[in-house]
């Protein structure tokens, strides 16, 4: 065979960075600062790092940049999401690009309501070929469906003995695509992802798809009224999809769970939801704990719209950009970025128990963003490796010919 990387090769970090003269964030203001990568780690970080020997360290100039962590967006269709109106429906798997161009290093994979055609094994083996690509990746086991489809049988097996699993999602509540879970049904799904999570250190929570039924959140408060379980397993997401459940979502929060906000694709008209951005902007408004409070994209999501009957009357589709597009919308309504940047960053981090991500400090890992004056992703560092510089793809997939 002819010799040199395959296409989409991710290249080796080099060993030692110098990123200078920055606004960093980390996601708390540091002001103008030097950053020191090595070995796809953070090494250091001070106002003004001396000059290493010529020859030792790649200098990179960012003066002008903002420079923050590394987006994590817990809600990503890997594989392709849909399937709801027949197999021509089926949406296609996200590309590397599709998240680095995003400002994405971290990314939690789902299947979605489709957990007979596409499968968890489908789901772990994207998960580590986009690992293999340059980004951190992590997957949940099962679908909207019970039983919980698994890759061993068991939801504590699948934790404790595959590596990127973290917890089960996304399960599908007050929503007529769901199994319909019973108190017990979902509380025995709980309590395995709990108890997996505690015999392997992961995460173990429970991410829930909200549908638009008039059950709301009744099933978590539920469960939260009879069981040990602590609030933090359940994580129901979709919360801005009406405004009567985002309403509703804060007294989950004082509870003591986080909820997540879901970063739609723009529409003309988007009737009873609330876009990301607005969510946000009112919950802060509101003076709502922001540490509770997370964004993702659904990306690769099929977005469907039903009649009275269950019948597909138009449908869109989740495009990663749109989380840090989210970003940049509320930079523009004048929110401060450190204010802002945690739900994007490191509440996401926290509730997978990430402890080397969603933060910019000596001995995480080396997942970093550059804004430009107007919050757009400008750079891209994953794990100490450039996959987007100054607007350009450095790393594209093994069958990506260009960028979205």
């Amino acid at each position: 065979m002819a010799g040199g990387p395959p296409s989409g090769h991710v290249p080796s970090a080099s060993l030692i960075q110098v990123l200078r003269g920055a606004e960093v964030y980390a996601p708390e203001p540091r002001g103008p600062a030097d950053i020191l990568l090595a070995g796809g780690k953070v090494a250091a970080i001070a106002p003004s790092l001396p000059a290493l020997p010529p020859g030792l360290a790649e200098e990179h100039d960012l003066r002008g940049l903002r420079l923050v962590p590394g987006l994590l967006d817990a809600h990503v269709h890997l594989v392709g999401g849909g399937g709801e109106a027949g197999p021509h429906t089926r949406v296609p798997p996200v590309t590397l690009t599709q998240l680095s161009r995003a400002g994405i290093t971290t990314v939690v994979g789902v299947l979605g309501t489709d957990g007979t055609t596409r499968s968890v094994a489908d789901l772990v083996a994207r998960t580590l070929g986009l690992r293999a690509e340059g980004l951190s990746a992590y997957c949940y086991t099962g679908s909207y469906e019970l039983p919980v489809p698994t890759l061993t049988g068991s939801v504590r097996k699948d934790l404790v003995y595959v590596d990127p699993i973290l917890g089960v999602g996304e399960l599908a509540i007050s929503d007529h695509r769901s199994s319909q879970p019973t108190l017990d049904e979902l509380l025995r799904v709980a309590a395995d992802a709990h108890v997996g999570g505690m015999m392997s250190g992961k995460a173990g929570i429970v991410h829930l798809h909200m549908g638009d039924g008039p059950r709301g959140f009744d099933l978590i408060q539920r469960a939260l009224d009879t069981s040990e379980l602590p609030p933090r397993v359940f994580h129901p997401t979709h919360v801005n999809r009406n405004r009567k459940l985002f309403a509703a979502a804060p007294e989950l929060v004082r509870r003591g769970c986080t909820v997540d906000v879901t970063a739609f694709p723009p529409e003309e008209d988007p009737g009873d939801s609330l876009y990301a951005a607005d969510a946000i902007d009112r919950w802060l408004a509101d003076g709502l704990p922001v540490h509770r409070l997370t964004c993702s994209s659904d990306g690769a999501g099929c977005m469907p719209v039903f009649d009275a009957h269950g019948h597909i009357c138009a449908m869109d589709v989740g495009r990663p950009a749109t989380l840090s597009d989210t970003l940049t919308e509320l930079l523009a309504r004048g929110l401060p970025l450190a204010t802002i940047l945690p739900i994007f960053t490191t509440n996401v981090a926290d509730l997978l128990r990430l402890s080397h991500k969603g933060r910019l400090a000596p001995g995480a890992d080396a997942d970093l963003v550059a804004l430009d004056a107007a919050g757009r992703v400008d750079s891209v560092i994953a794990r100490g490796r450039w996959l987007v510089r100054r607007g350009e793809t450095v790393v594209t997939g093994p069958f990506e010919r260009s960028h979205p």
